[in-house]
Order: C-alpha cells, then sequence, then structure tokens
C-alpha cells in the first residue's frame, strides 16, 4: 500500500505560479511512475503529466504542454508538479497517482494509488 499526500494548492491570479508536491509513504518511490491528474468542477478526472519511475521519461497532455513540468526526488520520496502562468481554466482539484505497471500512461485505470487531492484556484 502507497499512501500519496499532496500539498502547495491555493487561491492565485491568473499568470501566477505554483508548486504542488506529493510525498509518498512507500519506499522504493523509485518503483513507481508518477501522475498529476485534476478534476474540475462539472467535469471528469483529466490526465495532465505523468514522469517516469527513471525520471528520464515525461507525457504531457496538450493543454499543459509548455506551462507545466514535472519533476521527482526520490531520495524524498516527492513528486513536484511545478506550474506557470496559471490560467483560470486550470482551477481544478489536482491529484497524485502512483503506477507500478510497466510503460506510462494517461489513463486513470493504470494508477494504483492516489491521493486526496489539493485545490488549485486561479481567479481572473
Amino acid at each position: 500500500q502507497v499512501q500519496l499526500a499532496e500539498s502547495g494548492g491555493g487561491l492565485v491570479q491568473a499568470g501566477d505560479s505554483l508548486r504542488l508536491s506529493c510525498a509518498a509513504s512507500r519506499r522504493p518511490f523509485s518503483n513507481y511512475h508518477m501522475a498529476w491528474f485534476r478534476e474540475a468542477p462539472g467535469k471528469g478526472r483529466e490526465f495532465v503529466a505523468v514522469l517516469s519511475r527513471s525520471g528520464t521519461t515525461t507525457l504531457f497532455a496538450d493543454s499543459v504542454k509548455g506551462q507545466f513540468t514535472i519533476s521527482r526526488d526520490n531520495a524524498k520520496n516527492t513528486v513536484y508538479l511545478q506550474m506557470n502562468t496559471l490560467k483560470p481554466e486550470d482551477t481544478a482539484v489536482y491529484y497524485c497517482a502512483a503506477s507500478s505497471v510497466v510503460g506510462i500512461f494517461q489513463s486513470s485505470d493504470k494508477y494504483t494509488y492516489w491521493g486526496q487531492g489539493t485545490q488549485v484556484t486561479v481567479s481572473s
């Protein structure tokens, strides 16, 4: 069992930046591909980004390419989502998720462990 805890969300203005963190309870953290998803009011859960267990491969949703970056610190069991130039449409609850399957995926059903989420609200 892996427990994930997100932090770093908040209320910001359009154009601001935020860095979300997700701390995992289990070692070795490097066994897991780590991803971020988000869920906006009235919408389904949307893939945002994933980083492979080695930290060498990333995949981003088209909507955040060039705007968000994902990184990890395996020594700290933590994955980060750096969000720049935030827009009101980035408002959502952001979830981190962990997967131990082979390959990296955008589909939420490939991820076994989920955090509780952190709210990001971007005002215009």
